[in-house]
């Protein structure tokens, strides 16, 4: 059954489009119409933005005290719960996930995480605080503000839609600002979802704005001078032209770009639980995410060893219709992002690395985008498969000698976004993830990237700025210092 949507969501109400048209949402394990979308115009953007721009700065919401906003927040995430299975139906078709990925990572921890936001780190994060009283120069005293940010234009990819959407939303909306998503064009349908969540919640009109299109749109959310930050998702070449488009009307940006990130493996860890984790991040979507730990760097004395437990594991994945609740693995998010881990993979074959398990499309599968669970050996780190994003169900294996060559094999690379370190030694563990230039590193499996609390975001080319926790709020609210003095004359 589709899922039709032919109108935009702005100012609070649904609206058609200017151009008239819709776009067809593909399920990726099919290849069959799951969808319609509509498809929105520059001047649709503009609107959007325009009523974004009136809702905050004339509209109740960034004047609304904390608690105000508070509870229209925790109504959308109990509508959200409400609607939690429609959305994991809604999720596997059009995204591909696996059901239990679908009920977990992609919707469960998500409205999670938007709960959490506005019950708790909303609440206790201060708006208003004293400043201490200064003598010396001058003699005086205030207030240091938290101030909601402005209008804010959140773009997100495909390969976790609801996720990665509402970890813009929760925290823009948190803070007092209004908003226009633009979800992925091969995702969008769980966007509009939200639209009615909104409507069903109470949310005032224009703060919260939904619109879908190609490229041209997010020019004009990344260009309109009515736009005040923009949260963008997903590659490092589309996030260089945000930012490069950003600049002229010096609006904050915040990027979560890719990665590259690596998992260490020490020679005494525990390889029946660490195997866990490199297979994980192997197969966990299709591959299909920024922070997995793709790049397996594991101590020379236990590379043979790993390699084993880690093809026989990945050899025995099942991979297929992801509505199967048996399913392991499921598609790529297109047709084109296939082509692009083929290509890849290919280059890795004529640098010389060696296909140790997979490396093409699994039998049996003529419909769907799907490639099999695949891994890399006789890999050096200056390969490109060892150095660029696969975003596909691909590893690659490293060997090292020393912890100082662990270290040095995991920072050379151009990301910085995640990493992992194992090793029975806690305490050598944590030496070592304190060295690495990434944003979050897990320890023997630590459940880092999970977390509503923990910031999340990318050292070098992964980005600028940190989602979740305080942190994450932070980077929607501006502050302002309100002095004056003790006496005058």
């Amino acid at each position: 059954m589709l899922k039709e949507f032919h109108n935009l969501y702005i100012d609070g109400a649904w609206v058609p489009p200017e151009t008239g048209r819709t776009a067809p949402v593909i399920n990726p394990a099919t290849e069959e119409v799951v969808g319609l979308a509509p498809v929105a115009s520059r001047a649709d953007v503009a609107r959007a933005i325009s009523a974004a721009r009136t809702a905050f700065d004339e509209g109740p919401w960034p004047e609304m005290s904390v608690r105000e906003r508070s509870e229209i927040l925790i109504r959308m995430a109990d509508v959200m719960e409400k609607r939690q299975e429609e959305l994991v139906e809604l999720n596997i078709a059009e995204a591909g996930s696996t059901r239990a990925g679908a009920q977990s990572f992609q919707t469960g921890i998500p409205i999670a995480h938007f709960r959490d936001m506005a019950e708790r780190v909303m609440l206790r994060f201060p708006m208003e605080e004293p400043m201490a009283p200064h003598v010396g120069v001058g003699i005086g005293q205030g207030v240091i503000r938290r101030e909601p940010f402005g209008v804010a234009a959140l773009v997100s990819a495909y390969n976790f839609p609801l996720y990665l959407n509402l970890m813009k939303l929760a925290p823009a909306l948190a803070a007092g600002c209004t908003t226009v998503l633009k979800p992925a064009p091969t995702t969008p349908l769980e966007a509009f979802i939200l639209g009615e969540i909104a409507d069903e919640a109470g949310l005032p009109r224009g703060v919260l704005n939904i619109i879908a299109g190609d490229l041209d749109t997010g020019v004009e959310l990344s260009t309109n001078p009515m736009v005040d930050v923009v949260s963008f998702t997903g590659s490092e070449m589309v996030g260089r032209k945000v930012f490069e488009q950003a600049a002229p009307t010096l609006k904050k940006v915040i990027l979560e770009l890719g990665g590259k990130s690596a998992n260490i493996i020490c020679e005494d860890a525990d390889l029946t639980k660490a195997v866990g984790s490199v297979v994980r991040d192997t197969i966990l979507h299709a591959g299909q995410g920024c922070a997995f730990l793709t790049r397996t760097l594991v101590h020379a004395s236990r590379l043979d060893e790993l390699t084993e437990l880690t093809k026989a594991a990945l050899a025995a994945v099942k991979v297929g219709d992801p509505a199967s609740a048996d399913t392991v693995m499921g598609p790529l998010g297109s047709a084109a992002q296939r082509a692009k881990v083929e290509e890849l993979i290919g280059i890795g074959v004529d640098e010389g690395a060696t296909i140790a398990v997979g490396g093409g499309r699994p039998t049996g599968l003529e419909k769907g985008f799907y490639i099999e669970p695949t891994l890399f050996v006789d890999v050096d780190n200056s390969m490109t498969i060892a150095q660029r994003e696969f975003f596909g169900p691909v590893g690659v294996m490293i060997p090292f000698d020393t912890d100082d060559d662990a270290v040095r094999i995991a920072n050379d690379s151009e990301y910085g976004l995640a990493g992992g370190v194992w090793s029975k030694d806690p305490v050598r563990a944590y030496a070592i993830a304190k060295r690495l230039r990434t944003g979050y590193v897990t320890v023997n499996g630590g459940g880092g990237g999970l977390t509503p609390h923990g910031p999340f975001g990318g050292y070098k080319q992964s980005g600028l700025g940190r989602e979740r926790g305080d942190a994450g709020l932070d980077e929607f609210l501006q502050t302002k210092t309100i002095a004056w003095g003790v006496a005058s004359g």
